[in-house]
């Protein structure tokens, strides 16, 4: 499923090795690519081999011997709403006792209370509130996580958003990808103004973060509620000019037809895509661009409509999975769940799950060196309480991580 990407070999990092032995090894090569009784060499921060303990070649490294567990890339989510202020759990609440979406809106609620909320917390605020998230995420074998803004819905506080999502890496053992989401809703001081917004604020704010090196890609929100194809087409127009890889959020609510939009674009992943089309699919395909399903979403929100699984794959689709971790729709940081839930909601194979937290999550971000176990790939490696990579989607609830390397560093 997942092929091994040339890479050119680079001088070692400077570092310590390592030597990982008595492994069930998932190299994410070929489906899981399970190389039983396996090694791991680590040379700094890549992996220097991988293979059978038979043929482990002469080292001086120190040796660490897994007693038969599991290991895997280390997980890559790459969809996620990390950094924001406030809570909804009020909101959660008063749907459980029959309040509508719009009794919600007017007492304060739905995504303009976690913007108010967002808007009064200072950069220190944010990233208190973001670390806790983070950990969870970190005590499930993640190594990488995708945060975007979109909760600001002005400029200085898009900036911050992506300020603490960069801080995020320096106070953590996890690489942050972070996406700029200015296109996400329309502010209410911008109501039946949408172009204006994207004129005033979204597009100065995105020239701004690319200023600053606070952006890795442009994301978009491509639905009746929220933009227009058309809308979209503009915010993408000036990631293209300012050299910046695009995604989109498409296709939840009703087929505005933005996973083409996306593809036309050479967008690196559309994600949610409940009402995705086969014509979308078959874009999405000759484009290389990854489906990103989330099923915390769908859970949440008690959705019906079903992401077209079978016309994906048929499609030639390659599928990620993620958390879309998030105050309103999916307040979920555990990776595993959501592999669980792609599985049990979506009959997504294990393997297919796990693929789409690793090899897959990676092409989603644009991480050529990442979510696989092979030579010159990052040393970014998680170590399971578990004996065969299907049990990560079997569970449910539980967090079977013994141990992660980040970097070629043992983080236990």
């Amino acid at each position: 499923m997942c092929r091994h990407i040339h890479i050119k070999r680079r001088q070692k990092q400077a570092g310590s090795a390592m030597i990982l032995t008595n492994a069930t090894v998932a190299t994410m090569q070929e489906g899981y690519g399970l190389i039983p009784q396996a090694a791991i060499v680590i040379e700094g921060d890549r992996i220097a081999w991988v293979g059978p303990m038979a043929d482990l070649p002469a080292s001086a490294a120190p040796v660490t011997d897994l007693g038969g567990r599991l290991v895997t890339p280390g997980l890559i989510d790459c969809h996620t709403h990390l950094v924001f202020g406030g809570d909804r759990a009020r909101e959660f609440e008063m749907r459980l006792t029959g309040a509508s979406y719009e009794d919600i809106a007017r007492a304060g609620g739905g995504i303009v209370s976690t913007v108010t909320a967002t808007r009064a917390a200072s950069e220190d605020s944010l990233l208190a509130q973001a670390l806790p998230r983070l950990d969870q995420m970190l005590a499930e074998g993640v190594t990488r996580i995708e945060v975007k803004s979109g909760y600001g819905l002005d400029i200085e506080t898009e900036l911050r958003m992506l300020r603490v999502a960069r801080r995020l890496e320096t106070l953590r053992p996890v690489r942050i990808s972070t996406t700029f989401l200015g296109a996400h809703a329309i502010p209410a001081e911008y109501k039946d103004r949408a172009d204006d917004y994207l004129t005033e604020q979204v597009i100065p704010a995105l020239r701004r973060a690319h200023a600053e090196g606070l952006v890795d890609a442009v994301d978009g929100f491509c639905e009746g509620i929220a933009f227009s194809p058309d809308q979209i087409a503009r915010v993408f127009a000036e990631a293209r000019a300012l050299n910046l890889p695009v995604k989109l959020h498409a296709e939840q609510l009703s087929n505005l037809h933005g996973a083409a939009l996306a593809a036309r674009h050479r967008a690196l992943s559309a994600d949610h895509l409940e009402y995705l089309d086969a014509e979308g699919a078959r874009a999405m395909a000759a484009a290389g661009t990854v489906a990103v399903i989330l099923p915390g979403a769908f859970y949440a929100l008690r959705e019906t409509q079903l992401p077209p699984v079978a016309v994906l794959r048929e499609a030639g689709v390659a599928m990620a999975v993620a958390t879309d971790c998030n105050p309103g729709t999916a307040p979920m940081t555990s990776l595993c769940l959501a592999m669980n839930m792609a599985c049990t909601l979506f009959r997504l194979t294990p393997l297919e799950a796990l693929s789409g937290t690793t090899c897959i999550a990676a092409r989603a971000l644009g991480q050529a060196e990442e979510g696989q176990i092979a030579p010159d790939f990052r040393a970014d490696v998680a170590i399971w309480q578990a004996r065969h990579p299907a049990e990560l989607a079997y569970r449910i609830g539980a967090t079977p991580l013994h141990a992660r390397i980040f970097g070629g560093r043992l983080d236990a």
